[in-house]
């Protein structure tokens, strides 16, 4: 037995784990370089951890990242800009209404929420498949997402009430 291969598991001598068998004139130029470069290396003489790749990449996962944010991900992004949208213009509108408050509620319950209600509902029908929520088993829905539930509730006069109350 060669003395090289002393306690060595046949894995290692496969894989070659314990580092270059032969010096080639690159290798050993390079081990030259790294030699002058010691000084400046913080991690010479300290071992170094061996990271593992535990993680399996599904193919789906990998393609749709290259194509960027997936549609739910655009949804909730319009989502989030058309209630930001709303809220801004519903604050001018209480800004303007400030002295009658009939008047205020009456334009909270004529305004038109249609378009970003239908982004809302369309998020709560697809968002569970696109993001592959998995299913409780105890509740018979898909699990929250931390500790809520997925669903957003449709704006309107209550979602208005909850962030501007009426001026008196």
């Amino acid at each position: 037995m060669h003395a090289g291969r002393i306690g060595r598991t046949p894995a290692e001598e496969i894989l070659g784990e314990w580092g270059v068998r032969d010096v080639t004139p690159p290798s050993r130029e390079e081990r030259e370089r790294l030699e002058g470069d010691r000084d400046v290396n913080p991690l010479l003489g300290k071992p170094l951890r061996r990271r593992l790749a535990n993680v399996q990449v599904e193919p789906d996962r990998y393609l749709a990242s290259l194509g960027g944010p997936l549609p739910y991900m655009q949804r909730l992004r319009r989502i989030e800009q058309e209630t930001e949208q709303h809220l801004a213009r519903l604050g001018e509108a209480r800004a303007a209404h400030a002295g009658d408050p009939d008047g205020w509620r009456r334009v909270v319950e004529s305004w038109d929420f249609g378009e970003v209600n239908e982004l809302i509902d369309r998020h709560n029908r697809y968002y569970p498949i696109e993001a592959r929520l998995a299913m409780d088993p105890r509740s018979r829905d898909f699990v929250k997402i931390a500790g809520r539930s997925y669903r957003r509730e449709p704006l309107g006069p209550a979602w208005v009430a909850e962030r501007l109350p009426a001026l008196d």
